[in-house]
């Protein structure tokens, strides 16, 4: 087990629970970027060192574009975190995805414009210098096996792969954009896994996300158009297996030594900064 290991949890639903919380503590973070979404919740899942942030904040009162996701990922980062898992409704925009379907992503597709994308902004406490990110492969693959691996020991089916579009919302898309994201080979869609996963790489924090698909977006023409009370409902029905897959991947991840993994993270981050030296 790395020596240093300690799991952030982003969007984690139900997990704010005494009973699966050790030595639970909240703590106010302050950022180069401003103040995260809520409170870091400090504490233990089976004694491993945790960290939980409501992406949107405890009463979901934050819309997508309105996230500050670099104070959110630079938050856990200053607690410690060497790795990212989150959680992430999601529409489907091919037919195996089915609604109630758990999804691991491996990629993704940026349709964001307004949101800032980079640690190193030029800012006078941001790092220096410019990074040029690579971004494949754009989701740490060892976390995302964790992932997929624990699904399977819970007896849950898992797809384990998937390009998840993200949109800036916080409207859904038209059923033109729904058949051209298709098109572009797009298999989930979603508001909040850009710039999320490229600020967590820039981090050096190990990243994996665990999509529930909840709706067919509106590209079906005998379906209709997604709406919020379908996406709750099927959200609601199936966060009993997200909050179970998290719980024991966090122990599964403890298991396992990640020490060359975080150093890799770190370095190829350092190694794609320019300038500033």
């Amino acid at each position: 087990m790395t020596s240093t290991l300690k799991i952030g949890i982003m969007g984690g639903s139900g997990l704010d629970d005494p009973d699966i919380l050790e030595e639970r503590k909240e703590t106010s973070v302050d950022t180069p970027y401003g103040r995260p979404s809520d409170l870091v919740i400090e504490s233990k899942i089976k004694g491993i060192p945790c960290a939980l942030l409501a992406r949107h904040g405890r009463t979901h009162s934050i819309l997508p574009s309105n996230v500050n996701y670099r104070a959110n990922v630079w938050a856990l980062k200053s607690v410690g975190c060497t790795h990212l898992i989150v959680t992430t409704a999601t529409g489907s925009l091919q037919e195996k995805y089915k609604p109630g379907d758990l999804v691991i992503p491996n990629d993704f597709i940026d349709r964001t414009t307004k949101r800032a994308q980079t640690f190193h902004d030029g800012g006078k406490d941001s790092p220096v210098g410019v990074c040029h990110l690579p971004m494949y492969p754009a989701f740490s693959e060892r976390t995302r096996n964790v992932l997929i691996t624990t699904a399977k020991e819970l007896g849950y089916q898992v797809h384990e792969t998937a390009t998840v579009v993200t949109i800036e919302g916080p409207r859904f898309s038209s059923r033109a954009e729904s058949r051209m994201f298709r098109q572009w080979g797009g298999d989930l869609i979603n508001m909040t896994t850009c710039p999320e996963v490229v600020l967590a790489k820039e981090a050096g924090l190990l990243y994996g996300a665990i999509a529930i698909a909840t709706d067919y977006d509106c590209w079906r023409e005998s379906c209709e158009s997604v709406n919020v009370s379908d996406v709750l409902k099927t959200f609601g029905e199936n966060v009993v297996k997200v909050k179970s897959i998290l719980v024991h991947a966090v122990g599964n991840i403890a298991k396992q030594d990640w020490t060359d993994d975080v150093l890799k993270a770190q370095k190829l981050v350092a190694d794609n900064i320019m300038g500033g030296h």
